[in-house]
């Protein structure tokens, strides 16, 4: 190569060198022009909605249909910017509005409302002694509340912040019971013609106290109660049971998906062997199987049969159920919202059993608010493992107090498009339907005996 060639190659590399410095230099004012502009976007918005304040909390109780029901409302320095959070307890109700207002409620105000997660450590620490059922319940409708804040406040229903929808509707299941076989079955069919696909069913035990409804005169002649409680005996329950599914699947076919609450009255060994028993029957799921007290026994149970478990209902704290998700131990995880403290840690409860295969089926009872419902019906829709919803119909007398329910259509609950939860409370009519003591154990549960004067453990 000649002297001149070298130093036109030169010249012309010095050039290309100096243009790319130039271009990178351009092109990284734009990048931070664009920056720039994101920030101050971001810095307007900021300033034109200002983190919220918490300027008062309420407890909202009512009881418009034998079932008392807790509701936490949480009021901002924001003219007309509020939201409402379900703390029901209906065992334990009278309870839950002293948590709230002498104890949460001196730590919490002028807190900023939106930093959630914060909240919820916070008072979750605050007692030392924790995952009891009133300060978990106490919590919940704190945390609610926040997360209906934050919705009204950004324009949104809570399921657009916790990332959107996974499916358009829960599809959920219906109660089905009767004293005998045939008035269950008839029960069944009628959900069915209104389009459920999933029915739970419970037959009466004659003489006896359980779930569904029970005729008189005894089980049994060679029954002989020591008691004058409500009579139970876990064997006439279980050998009862098996009867009524066999009847079900007969008479309603294979295509309907069947569920039964056993409801943890059956001893370990025996609840164990009405698992494999029933696992001929093809059911969606056995509920609560064994007490909170026995769940070491769920290991035989998946060891000896493939029939499907829910647990949770009586659950409060991460220690019951944190073990039998890892171990797969459950294939459906059914705690009750609320009482495990709320939104915030029942979403991450489903995050949880996504990762090992666990579905959800969250506790959804009368003894729900509606704002805990629509709680409901928004985890199953954010969470990829959702399995099915437990439905109770709302009446015109609680729509009266709260406006916005779920939509039930054709086995299917819908969630509010409106912001936050999407339910407003008329409070004047809550006003009206106080806390009364109907069953003389203000709201407690009654005793139900062995026929030798036990107490029956549930």
């Amino acid at each position: 190569m000649s002297h001149q060639e070298r130093e036109y190659n030169e010249r012309m590399f010095d050039r290309r060198t100096l243009l790319k410095k130039f271009g990178a230099a351009g092109m990284l004012g734009l990048v931070s022009a664009r920056q720039q502009k994101a920030q101050e976007q971001a810095a307007r918005a900021t300033r034109g909605l200002p983190a919220p304040k918490i300027k008062d909390i309420s407890v909202i109780e009512c009881q418009p249909e034998g079932v008392r029901l807790t509701v936490v409302k949480i009021t901002t320095d924001q003219d007309g910017l509020y939201g409402y959070g379900c703390g029901t307890f209906t065992q334990r109700a009278d309870l839950v509005k002293p948590a709230v207002e002498r104890y949460l409620k001196p730590f919490l105000m002028g807190k900023t409302a939106d930093r959630i997660e914060d909240i919820w450590q916070s008072c979750y620490d605050s007692s030392y002694w924790k995952n009891g059922p009133v300060l978990n319940n106490a919590i919940s409708g704190v945390d609610q509340a926040l997360w209906d804040i934050k919705g009204r406040q950004a324009g949104m229903p809570v399921y657009q912040l916790a990332g959107g929808k996974c499916r358009e509707a829960a599809a959920a299941y219906a109660h089905a019971d009767g004293p005998e076989y045939p008035a269950v079955v008839e029960s069944a069919k009628r959900y069915m013609a209104q389009g459920f696909r999933h029915v739970r069913v419970q037959v009466g035990l004659p003489g006896m106290s359980g779930y569904g409804s029970s005729r008189g005169g005894p089980t049994t002649s060679l029954l002989k109660p020591l008691t004058d409680k409500p009579l139970f005996e876990p064997a006439y329950q279980a050998r009862r049971a098996l009867k009524l599914l066999e009847f079900c699947r007969q008479e309603l076919g294979d295509e309907v998906e069947l569920l039964h609450d056993m409801h943890e009255r059956l001893t370990p060994n025996l609840a164990v062997q009405f698992c494999k028993d029933a696992e001929k029957f093809k059911l969606f799921f056995l509920e609560d199987p064994l007490s909170p007290e026995d769940l070491a026994y769920f290991r035989q149970i998946r060891q000896q049969c493939a029939s499907p478990i829910a647990m949770g209902e009586l659950f409060n704290s991460p220690h019951e159920w944190t073990p039998l998700i890892s171990e797969r131990l459950i294939d459906y995880i059914r705690v009750h919202v609320s009482q495990a403290g709320g939104f915030t840690p029942s979403r991450k409860i489903a995050i949880l059993a996504e990762m090992f295969g666990v579905k959800t089926a969250w506790h959804g009872p009368g003894d729900v608010s509606p704002v805990g419902h629509m709680a409901n019906v928004t985890l199953d829709l954010v969470s990829y493992n959702f399995g099915i919803q437990e439905y109770s119909p709302f009446s015109a007398r609680l729509q009266e107090i709260f406006h916005g329910c779920p939509e039930m259509k054709d086995g299917y609950l819908w969630v509010s498009e409106q912001p936050g939860w999407g339910i407003e409370i008329d409070e004047k009519a809550a006003a009206k339907a106080p806390f009364s003591d109907r069953s003389g154990l203000n709201g407690g549960w009654g005793e139900i005996r062995k026929a030798d004067g036990t107490v029956i453990k549930q």
